[in-house]
């Protein structure tokens, strides 16, 4: 192939500025997989072009977090069939954490035959969105993303700590907005928003969680593949900018026992794809049925997507009557002890805030199961339970306590399967169980102290 690099001058401005006239080295085609982490290949830059073919294995959706793989009931599994990778240049940006002039690429999947991969997140979500289309809608959302900056910690056995700051302490805890908290990892900020620049991402703001060494990072409103793709960079960024500065970057739901957990709080609003208008205020200005029944969808179908929003056994630990975390799927104006919070905001811009997904969740799967709801519960004309006043947490946790518990719903709920496509709900459960037979093979410590010499 003759290293010409058309291809560049279709760049991105960002990816463009970033070059700066600079030639591309190499080129990483990536894919999110179902953890949300970054799968593909790597190759010199003279070897990609944006209507190249390349391949990958359906079987990295097999994978547990473990990287085992679990043995499903699908003809052929183990053929290990190709999928074709189709670059989206739109997403391509610069990998500026390392020496050399790398892009990244984010890349669809087909089958051979052309068809989507259905079980690649980036098109459960494209798929959910065609629904919205249909009708004429347009979902606006804006992602919220919480995580933990921590001392390294290279011995699984040992608890995660707060880093070291620039003031020799440990991290500042519960001092949430705090300005000193976020100066006291400076330098990691300053990579962060760095690394955000480069790349064409951009911050709304950034500030200081409630836990030691905990931030939050509000993304702009916009399109939902496109926030979906942000996240799925930002997450990288932000662990390349914690290595860089000897810390590591954690989006565990819940990592240190006595602090807060991490939630990625979805806003979402509906325009109509023709006006732009948002379809949860009518003509008064006051909340429309179809708010309402975005509302009753998620009370509805909120058990089956539990497995989407709290995809791990960590995952549930989160869920408590404090620290602001969601405990329940009540819905209140302004509330943040209900799991649906509908923020102060002009009638143009009513949104319902999604307070019950966990950062530790993929940003494709988890914006696709929470619109799903919606959309049924639109269209089905649902209704939800009556605004909850006052202090939602005297109704104790009423979300699943487990993942086994949550699996059950996710099997039976046909309409929410329908929507997010059934080969994939079939693959995503069997990794889930699978996931859940390897937890309940380990001892923790816990078992280990109190069982040991006292049963």
């Amino acid at each position: 192939m003759v290293d010409k690099q058309e291809w560049v001058h279709n760049l991105p401005d960002a990816a463009l500025e970033w070059l700066g006239g600079r030639r591309v080295e190499e080129v990483e085609c990536i894919v999110p997989d179902l953890v949300g982490i970054s799968r593909g290949k790597t190759m010199p830059a003279k070897k990609f072009s944006d209507d190249a073919f390349f391949y990958l294995p359906t079987s990295i959706f097999y994978q547990t977090i473990t990287g085992a793989y679990a043995d499903m009931d699908i003809k052929d599994q183990w053929m290990e069939t190709d999928m074709v990778l189709k670059p989206v240049m739109s997403t391509a940006c610069a990998a500026p954490w390392t020496d050399d002039v790398i892009l990244q690429v984010i890349h669809d999947l087909e089958t051979t035959k052309g068809e989507p991969v259905a079980v690649a997140p980036r098109n459960v979500l494209k798929r959910v969105l065609a629904f919205y289309a249909d009708k004429g809608w347009q979902p606006v959302i804006a992602p919220e993303i919480e995580f933990y900056l921590t001392r390294r910690n290279t011995d699984p056995n040992e608890p995660i700590e707060p880093p070291i700051g620039r003031t020799g302490r440990k991290g500042i805890g519960r001092q949430a907005y705090s300005m000193v908290a976020v100066d006291e990892y400076g330098d990691v900020i300053d990579d962060i928003y760095d690394f955000a620049e480069a790349q064409g991402l951009e911050i709304d703001t950034l500030i200081q969680e409630g836990g030691a060494g905990q931030i939050e990072i509000n993304l702009q409103h916009g399109d939902p593949l496109k926030l979906a793709d942000e996240v799925f960079y930002f997450k990288r960024s932000i662990r390349e900018a914690a290595l860089k500065n000897n810390c590591f970057a954690t989006f565990m739901a819940k990592p240190m026992r006595d602090e807060p957990g991490s939630a990625m709080h979805l806003h979402q609003s509906i325009v109509d794809a023709k006006t732009g208008k948002n379809i949860f205020s009518d003509a008064n200005g006051e909340p429309t049925e179809l708010f309402y029944g975005f509302l009753g969808g998620i009370q509805k179908h909120i058990g089956a997507v539990m497995p989407i929003f709290a995809p791990y056994v960590n995952s549930y630990r989160r869920f408590k009557t404090d620290d602001s975390s969601p405990a329940n799927v009540e819905w209140g104006q302004d509330n943040r002890t209900t799991g649906l919070r509908i923020p102060i905001s002009t009638p143009e811009a009513r949104r319902i805030e999604n307070r019950i997904v966990g950062m530790d969740s993929n940003p494709y799967l988890a914006i696709a199961a929470s619109l799903a709801c919606g959309y049924l519960g639109m269209v089905n004309q649902l209704s939800p339970r009556p605004m909850r006043d006052g202090d939602a947490y005297e109704d104790g946790v009423t979300l699943p306590y487990a993942l086994m518990d949550a699996l059950v719903p996710f099997q039976q709920d046909r309409e929410l399967r329908d929507m997010l496509g059934e080969d994939f709900c079939q693959v995503y459960e069997a990794i889930k169980r699978q996931e859940l037979e390897e937890f309940l093979g380990e001892i923790s410590p816990w078992e280990r102290e109190h069982l040991l010499l006292n049963v």
